[in-house]
């Protein structure tokens, strides 16, 4: 069960396995997809899996914060913003939103966008106490989720 409770799980195979569903089940059994939005999705997911790969090999630790990372990771995308994973989830699913043209997908999205922001004050906390004044630093020039925006 611990599988499908893991947040890439959710995002790239269960939402959007929902998602079509619903709309299969809304459209009788006819998607209308708008592929135009697609490379959304692909943008999203290899952010995730590129910006993955690079925290683990510059900052050690684990996937997630279970096992956080051994030392402050930024640069690369990190300096840009200070969440590029989950970042790549949310472009992922307004990805999957846009290419379904699917409420239902809004709503997963809006929703999962609340929860990574909840997550991350949670994160930032425990990264402030665990690498102190390197990390405020770090609070203070690069943004949360968008560049040159919040």
């Amino acid at each position: 069960m611990r599988f499908f409770s893991r947040t890439p799980v959710r995002t790239f195979v269960i939402y959007p396995t929902i998602a079509v569903a619903w709309e299969l089940a809304v459209n009788g059994t006819r998607l209308r997809p708008s592929f135009y939005f697609a490379p959304l999705m692909i943008w999203g997911y290899l952010q995730y899996r590129l910006c993955g790969r690079y925290r683990l090999t510059r900052g050690g630790g684990g996937p997630g914060l279970d096992t956080p990372p051994e030392c402050l990771v930024a640069t690369g995308l990190y300096a840009y913003t200070r969440n590029p994973m989950y970042l790549g989830h949310i472009i992922f699913l307004v990805g999957l939103t846009q290419t379904l043209r699917s409420w239902l997908a809004a709503l997963i999205t809006i929703s999962t966008a609340i929860w990574f922001h909840m997550r991350v004050v949670g994160d930032e906390k425990n990264l402030t106490e665990r690498f102190g004044k390197p990390y405020i630093d770090y609070l203070l020039k690069v943004k949360r989720w968008i560049p040159g925006l919040f």
